[in-house]
């Protein structure tokens, strides 16, 4: 499907530029209710209702405005819970049995970027034909229903307390968390007030960083794209384990007592070998970014493993296809279907808990023999459109590349659906031979675009 303003994960952009602008939101909140009015049997009387989120960016109070008055103008109520995780918004819209859920978050992105994201009525992300439909509707003339059918708005009050409820749920009765020590770094986003709260309420001992928004610190030095912080802090504070988590906390990265990290790839792996223990696991889906000793380690232990393309979106899409339960990315986007419709950093930090609990080992045990190959990912600014498919001299350097490697490894060109961005990503056995091989590939493709 060409995309005209969704990218992989909704509508992205920087705030006060097309498409992130007070006028286009009212507008795409317009569309997006006339698109739900039409494709949803209400019983006479009453009227769609949605539920907007949002992380802690100091654009996110104009843009839930003008998503507000979007949506009331084509005649759907509102249901608002401010400052909310990702994840809580899917469980939240599915559990209030509501017509559709909507993120105003940028994810992992600087607080001068913001965005826009939709779930279905169950939690997931919209079917690619919604989006459209929404599309479609952007750029028509925007008019309002009668007074009379105007949608109304109200604030849901008990929202943090029933999805704090919900992701201690998703752990074990049989255990709980005493005993340990857990560094739970937030970002300054979304979960600031969340996170620390699920896995005290669960027995640990938590020290929370990364829990002081002021609208402009959200990712900033912290969270799951900054690890440095949380690394640090487990060491000083002595902990046992380290948890973080992205701006709207669907991201996952942790950290042992001795300040290793571990990533999507790593943590995913660790949950699908705890439950193997106990059922056969019909398959695992990653994404073309995802590791090869993930993949080579599930083959180990007997787990079918698939390759979807980047995006937690497509993981889903091609689990439910396949009818299995696990998937992520790399990047912390970690899914257990058997615990929640889409991913979950809080939720995938519990799972991994419990297979320590149930081990009673480290996180290094729970891996076993399981070690990454070393990967270079590199991100070279383009600009949107320019053809380096086409261009042959970026051709000949990664055919070069890939004769290097001999098949021992991999290289992976793909445009950011979020960003102005060629991601280069090398993997092989040699650290000093991907980080040359990458850095030659990325040298071409800012050579190509110079030339162009």
């Amino acid at each position: 499907m060409g995309r005209k303003y969704f990218g992989t994960d909704g509508v992205r952009g920087r705030v006060g530029e097309a498409p992130i602008t007070p006028d286009f939101v009212m507008r795409l909140g317009y569309s997006a209710g006339r698109v739900l009015a039409q494709r949803c049997l209400m019983p006479a009387g009453e009227r769609p209702t949605v539920l907007i989120g949002k992380d802690t960016r100091v654009s996110g109070y104009m843009l839930e405005s003008a998503l507000e008055a979007g949506f009331a103008a084509a005649g759907v109520d509102v249901c608002l819970v401010g400052p909310m995780p990702t994840p809580a918004v899917a469980y939240l819209t599915r559990a209030l049995r509501l017509q559709a859920g909507i993120v105003i978050s940028a994810s992992h992105n600087p607080y001068q970027d913001n965005g826009i994201k939709f779930f279905s009525a169950a939690g997931t992300k919209l079917p690619d034909e919604v989006e459209a439909a929404i599309e479609t509707g952007i750029d028509a003339p925007m008019d309002c229903v009668p007074p009379e059918a105007i949608g109304r708005a109200r604030r849901i009050d008990d929202a943090r307390g029933r999805y704090i409820e919900f992701c201690k749920s998703t752990f074990p009765n049989d255990f709980d968390l005493r005993g340990l020590k857990i560094v739970v770094d937030s970002a300054h986003g979304a979960a600031y007030h969340i996170a620390a709260d699920v896995f005290h309420e669960l027995g640990a001992d938590v020290v929370a960083i990364g829990a002081q928004p002021n609208g402009l610190n959200i990712n900033a030095g912290f969270g799951a794209t900054a690890p440095a912080a949380l690394r640090e802090a487990v060491v000083a504070h002595c902990a046992d384990l380290g948890v973080a988590l992205d701006g709207d906390a669907d991201r996952l990265q942790m950290v042992d007592s001795e300040g290793g990290l571990y990533d999507g790839d790593q943590l995913l792996y660790a949950i699908v070998r705890s439950r193997a223990r106990h059922a056969p696991v019909s398959g695992v889906v990653g994404t073309l970014m995802s590791n090869l000793a993930l993949e080579h380690g599930l083959a180990a232990i007997g787990v079918p493993f698939a390759r979807a393309a980047v995006g937690d979106r497509y993981v889903v899409e091609m689990l439910q296809q396949k009818g299995w339960l696990y998937g992520g990315e790399n990047s912390g986007h970690i899914l257990a279907l058997d615990r929640h419709s889409t991913g979950d950093g809080i939720v995938a930090a519990l799972q991994v808990l419990a297979a320590l609990r149930e081990s009673g080992g480290s996180l290094a045990d729970l891996l076993g023999e399981l070690v990454l190959y070393p990967q270079k990912l590199i991100n070279v600014p383009i600009v949107r459109g320019f053809p380096w498919r086409e261009n042959r001299e970026i051709a000949q350097v990664v055919d070069k590349v890939e004769a290097d490697l001999a098949g021992r490894g991999r290289v992976l060109l793909r445009p950011s659906g979020t960003e102005p961005l060629l991601r280069v990503m090398v993997e092989g056995e040699s650290a000093e031979d991907v980080q040359q091989a990458a850095e030659a590939i990325a040298s071409a493709v800012r050579s190509a675009i110079t030339a162009g």
